[in-house]
């Protein structure tokens, strides 16, 4: 495929869409509204204890609060690892010596262009928060108990929480 057209609709300072137009060689096409994104970091926080360290807060396309692994944009000039450093102590205060990437992936790649980078924080040093002035954070431990009773009965709903605590639980809560 090769993109033939692409036309800008809409900016802001998260993200923009765009119109494209990709074509194969044989002169099929796909025609899509693209939402370009920077692209996230996700930090799965994981203390001594083996309790994972969620926030809650309101998420408005949601239309409610949602319990979510601490995350963010990826802001010009950082790499992924800088921005989840960054989005750690913002949201919880924490900051962590130990760091691992856990899994990338696209968030909804039929329309949306933001891939996910989820990193595995251990080995934590306790400081303030500074969350953003539209955020309104409450950050609270879960047990690996708790975390699967939530997944099963249907009250964790975020995509990269999901993803990023089953990938670490599956993979690599074992091996520690």
């Amino acid at each position: 495929m090769k993109l033939v057209s692409s036309e800008e609709k809409y900016r802001c300072s998260l993200f923009s869409v765009t119109e494209e137009v990709a074509q194969a060689r044989d002169g099929f096409q796909i025609k899509r509204a693209i939402v370009h994104h920077a692209g996230s970091a996700v930090v799965l926080v994981v203390d001594e204890k083996k309790r994972v360290l969620l926030v809650e807060q309101y998420r408005l396309p949601a239309g409610k609060k949602l319990w979510e692994l601490p995350a963010g944009k990826i802001d010009p000039g950082e790499n992924a690892l800088q921005a989840a450093k960054r989005e750690l102590s913002e949201e919880t205060g924490y900051k962590a010596k130990s760091w691992k990437k856990l899994a990338s992936y696209w968030a909804s790649p039929g329309f949306l262009a933001e891939k996910m980078n989820i990193y595995l924080a251990t080995e934590l040093q306790t400081g303030v928060a500074t969350p953003m002035g539209d955020e309104r954070i409450e950050a609270r431990w879960f047990s690996s108990k708790e975390m699967d009773t939530l997944i099963r009965e249907g009250k964790i709903e975020d995509g990269k929480t999901l993803i990023g605590y089953l990938s670490w639980k599956r993979f690599h809560a074992a091996t520690r």
